[in-house]
Formats: structure tokens, C-alpha cells, sequence
């Protein structure tokens, strides 16, 4: 039965290919088709009319026509939503939210996900990943066995009947179709429990005797299911567990400070793909393993760029994606088909490539260091921590840095607290090696260094077990999509994690 699922499946994915092949040398020309059909979309709400978009009809006309919006900016109309009243933002009803990390206003962001952005974004997004998959690999089995997703929880909004939030991981867990339902582990009774500590412990005990062919979900919370798994059956590996693992398709953070912890996890070679599947949306797959993601250009989105370097200012302008350029960094702005208008994503990318349009992510607009002029970056930090750890044969499980700034004639520093999950020989080694990396990989980082002038060394605290656990845990962000601030600006956060940890 399963073997006439997979032959199945694998000619049902591979009849896209020639649609997403199209997209290599057509990119500019899909978007444009993209942004018309939206357009007719938005005329028909509360949205459209406030805006006077019935007199719109270009894509300059309608960056002229439409301001950029916040959450903050955009939420009052997303209350009325939440509050039962439609065609606010969106034509078609909405009866999802996905719930995610707050702003500075709201512990929680709530967003629309509407019937079409299911279907024709997250859904068409999460196959789009195995159907490059199985192009690539003639000899997948992955619908032979069940695909893990670690997930978050749901519970139903109460402001209105028959509406509810929680997790976008649990959103698409509550709308999928029945094969995909039919495949997945663990049930749903687990996936979607509220309490993220009693879901792990019953996850490892029903996943353990699976045939899991694949897994789904951020590397953080994945490694600490698979070592809770580990500990269970005392394996010494996973693939001693799940010998039919071929893929594990993560995103939400950066995988190169966490692939040497799954290859040891693993104990042997599977593939790996990141996607960037955010609550706001689907908006890009890596088709081949050693090629940065290609950008989702038929999800229902419509993209626009600021340059960084304009970022915050009252005259920025936005690009759309024949006005791109390789190698600059982005604020990435969407619009959606869930209702989303000139939405500031809040992430970073630079274009490796415009045949076709590939990116990196490389950090959020509110996630950086600058309080000496070092413009230190989260793709800056993340590859540092990545170098530091293969010179020290250690392993890092989370960290966050943020300025100390300049005191009396006390210079200012980085203060870095980081938790290891394998301790390196030497902190001191560590950090010489963390700095060093830093310096190569930025340039205002170096010259603020360079002879201690502005920067002093770095300062590590080592964090004890848990304590970005605890965290997480103190501000209900346990599971799914959430993470720890890489680099803060302020203190605000790491003072937070220093008094757990302190305790």
C-alpha cells in the first residue's frame, strides 16, 4: 500500500517541475501576474476602499497609494478580523490566526490565514520542498514510512465562535489533507497538546517506534527531541532508531552552527533543506543541497525590498524584483493573499543570484549590534559561533550578545552569553577564536578592535543547563517557531537571561 503511495506521490510532485523551472528565466513576469491578481483582491475589502485602491491599477501607483505597515500599524484592522467582522483585509472569511513572537506593544502577534494562503503558500510550499526532493532523488521513499513535524500548539480564540490561533505549525496540522494526516507522527492529539513539556515526553515515547522517513521543524527544539529519543532507547544514534531517515527540512534559524550536532546526532548522512516558512508566509525552498533557497514566487506573495542602508528613513523606497540588485541587503516587505498590505516582514536577505532569484537570510531588521559602529550582523555572529566551535570541538546550544557600553574610561565590549551543550577545553580559546572570526567576516567589527581603540575583547558568560529554556519557558514561546534574539541592540534581553542565570 505504501509503496503505491510513494510511486504515486512521486509522479504528483514531479508534474510541477516544469511551472517551477519556468520560474528560473520568468521570475519578473510571474510577479507582476502576482501582484494584478492581488490587486483585484484588495479592491474588494474595507482595506482596499480606505486606501482608494479602485483608482490604483500599477505597482508604482500602489507603493504611492499605500504607506508601509507594522504589526502595530496593521493590527487595528486585524482586531476587527479577530472580533468576527470580514472582507477587512481579505475578501474571503478568515478563521485563522497564526500566533507569533510579539512587538513592543504586544507579547503575541496575531496573523490572518486565509483559505487561499493554505493552500496556494503553505501547503503549496511545504510540497514544493519534496518535489525537488524526489526530482533530485528517483529512489525516495519518504511516503513509504511517516514524517515527524515538531510542531507548536492551538487553543481557539475565544473572541469570536468558530475562530482560532495558535502555532502556524498548528494551523496547517489542523487543516491538512487527509494523506498527509495519514503520514505524519506523532497523532494529532499529541502534536496539537497545549503543554509544550508534556507533548515532548509523549512525542519520544510514540515517534521512537515509528518508521519515520523525515523530519520537519527548528533545529533547536528538533535536537532536543532527538537526544531526548537517544535517551530513551539508548540507541547511539538515530539512524539506529530510523534507519529509513532520508530528509530533515528545517528553517527559523540559521543550520550551520547546529549541522555538526545533527551529523553526530544522526551518525550518518541524510539529506538536509531549509526552507523559510514564516507565519506570515511561505517564502522560499532550497531545491539542491549547497544552493541558497530560491525565492517562492507563485505562493500568492508580492515582494518588495528596502536597502538596509535606507532602512528607517521617511524617504526610503522600496524595490520590487526587477529593481533588485546581488549582494545588497533587504528589508523584505510582502503582500499577501491572507490579507497582509506592504507588511514589514522584519528579516534581512541578500540576493546570491537573479538567474534564477536565489537569497540568503542574514539576520532581522531589529536583530544587530551597532552601539560602537560595528554594524555586527546575526549572519556575522552565527558564523563566527559556527568557526568557533570546529577549532574548539565544542558544541553550542543557544547564545545572545549585546553591547556593554562605554562607563567612565571603561571602553565598551560584546558580552556573548552562550550555553554548551559539549563544553570547548578552553573559554579563552574560544573567544580568541570567536573574535577573530569577526573580524574577518566585518570589516567595522575589525577597525573598532584594532588595537582595543573603541572594542575591548569580547566577554563570554557561560550559561548554566536550561537557562534559554527557561526563558523561552517564562514568556510561553516553549516549541514551534520560536527563538532566542541573537543580537540585541539593548540590554533588555540578555539582562533577562543573566538574572536566570544568576539564580
Amino acid at each position: 500500500m505504501l509503496s503505491f503511495v510513494n510511486s504515486f506521490m512521486s509522479w504528483y510532485l514531479k508534474k510541477r517541475i516544469p511551472t517551477m523551472e519556468y520560474f528560473f528565466t520568468n521570475g519578473i513576469a510571474v510577479q507582476e501576474q502576482v501582484f494584478n491578481d492581488l490587486l483585484v483582491e484588495i479592491k474588494k475589502t474595507s482595506f482596499g476602499r480606505d486606501f482608494k485602491l479602485n483608482e490604483v491599477h500599477s505597482i508604482d501607483e500602489f507603493r504611492n497609494s499605500v504607506p508601509l505597515f507594522s504589526y502595530d500599524d496593521i493590527k487595528p484592522y486585524i482586531d476587527r478580523v479577530m472580533h468576527g467582522e470580514q472582507k477587512v483585509l481579505w475578501p474571503g472569511d478568515i478563521n485563522w490566526f497564526a500566533k507569533s513572537s510579539g512587538t513592543t506593544s504586544d507579547r503575541s502577534k496575531f496573523i490572518p490565514v486565509s483559505y487561499e494562503a493554505l493552500e496556494e503558500c503553505q501547503f503549496r510550499g511545504s510540497r514544493d520542498v519534496l518535489t525537488w526532493y524526489y526530482y533530485h532523488t528517483p529512489e525516495a521513499k519518504v511516503f513509504q514510512g511517516k514524517g515527524l513535524i515538531i510542531g507548536g500548539s492551538h487553543q481557539v480564540n475565544m473572541l469570536t465562535e468558530n475562530s482560532y490561533y495558535g502555532d502556524l505549525s498548528a494551523v496547517m496540522m489542523n487543516n491538512m489533507p487527509f494523506l498527509a494526516n495519514y503520514l505524519a507522527t506523532p497523532s494529532m492529539d499529541i502534536a496539537l497538546l497545549p503543554d509544550w513539556e508534556e507533548k515532548m515526553v509523549k512525542m519520544i515515547d510514540t515517534t521512537s517506534t515509528e518508521n519515520v522517513t523525515s523530519i520537519s521543524g527548528v533545529p533547536s527544539w528538533t535536537l532536543l527531541l532527538l537526544r531526548g529519543i537517544l535517551k530513551k532507547t539508548g540507541a547511539s544514534t538515530i539512524l539506529e532508531v530510523w534507519p529509513n531517515l532520508e530528509i530533515y527540512v528545517h528553517g527559523g534559524v540559521n543550520f550551520e552552527p547546529y549541522k555538526h550536532q545533527f551529523d553526530e546526532v544522526l551518525g550518518g548522512p541524510i539529506t538536509y533543506r531549509e526552507t523559510y516558512n514564516a507565519s506570515e508566509g511561505f517564502l522560499g525552498v532550497q531545491d539542491e543541497e549547497g544552493k541558497d533557497m530560491l525565492l517562492a514566487l507563485d505562493y500568492g506573495t508580492f515582494y518588495e525590498f528596502i536597502p538596509m542602508s535606507e532602512y528607517g528613513s521617511t524617504s526610503a523606497k522600496t524595490k520590487w524584483l526587477a529593481e533588485v540588485a546581488m549582494g545588497v541587503t533587504y528589508a523584505v516587505v510582502i503582500s499577501t493573499n491572507a490579507g497582509l498590505w506592504r507588511y514589514l516582514l522584519g528579516d534581512t536577505i541578500i540576493f546570491t543570484s537573479k538567474d534564477p532569484y536565489r537569497f540568503k537570510i542574514v539576520g532581522r531588521t531589529k536583530s544587530f549590534i551597532n552601539a560602537f559602529g560595528e554594524e555586527m550582523m546575526v549572519h556575522n555572529a552565527e558564523r563566527a559561533i559556527s568557526a568557533a566551535q570546529k577549532a574548539c570541538n565544542c558544541a553550542v546550544s543557544e547564545f545572545t550578545a549585546a553591547p556593554v557600553y562605554l562607563e567612565g574610561n571603561s571602553k565598551g565590549r560584546h558580552q556573548w552569553l552562550i550555553e554548551f551543550y559539549k563544553m570547548p577545553d578552553s573559554i579563552e580559546q574560544f573567544t580568541i577564536e570567536l573574535d577573530k572570526e569577526l573580524q574577518a567576516v566585518n570589516s567595522d567589527y575589525a577597525s573598532k578592535r584594532k588595537g582595543n581603540m573603541v572594542l575591548e575583547f569580547p566577554e563570554i558568560v557561560v550559561s548554566k543547563p536550561k537557562t534559554f529554556y527557561t526563558w523561552l519557558k517564562n514568556w510561553e514561546k516553549l516549541g514551534g517557531q520560536h527563538k532566542i534574539p541573537k543580537l540585541c541592540n539593548d540590554r533588555i534581553t540578555i539582562e533577562q537571561l543573566l538574572k536566570i542565570n544568576n539564580e
